[in-house]
């Protein structure tokens, strides 16, 4: 049974997964792929929005500061009662830092994904491993 044939009445253990490919053009293609389940999963445009900006900010953290391979996975959960959307996403942890700061990165443009998550998210965390970090946030389904 696809998405699309489960309807308004989705299990809470609906889970899709994407690879990532470790280029900046990939969080693009992963707004689009994830609209598209977002649409099948009925979420209200506000919800969906939502979900796409604060995976678009653990994706761009993954491609710009983490190893690959990444992958986002996004699933329906129940929060202390509350239907959300789980995103979540799983790198090979942090890259090597370059001796002083980043070239070519504007201040004004980066560095406020952690507000914007915590902004979007009912709640959010990570978790370490040896072998790499996952991001994650829940955002309620209203």
């Amino acid at each position: 049974m696809t998405v699309a044939q489960l309807g308004a009445e989705l299990p809470d253990d609906v889970t899709c997964v994407f690879p990532l490919p470790h280029v900046p053009e990939a969080v693009t293609v992963m707004r689009r792929r994830l609209r598209a389940v977002l649409v099948d999963w009925h979420l209200s445009a506000d919800v969906a929005e939502d979900v796409v900006l604060l995976a678009s900010e653990l994706l761009t953290n993954a491609i710009a500061h983490a190893l690959p391979p990444a992958t986002l996975r996004v699933s329906r959960v129940l929060v202390d009662a509350v239907q959300a959307v789980r995103v979540e996403v799983t790198d090979a942890g942090p890259a090597a830092q370059a001796d002083g700061p980043a070239s070519g990165l504007d201040p004004d443009e980066h560095g406020r994904g952690i507000g914007i998550v915590m902004a979007l998210s009912a709640r959010h965390g990570v978790r370490e491993r040896a072998d790499g970090s996952t991001w994650w946030a829940d955002v309620a389904v209203r």
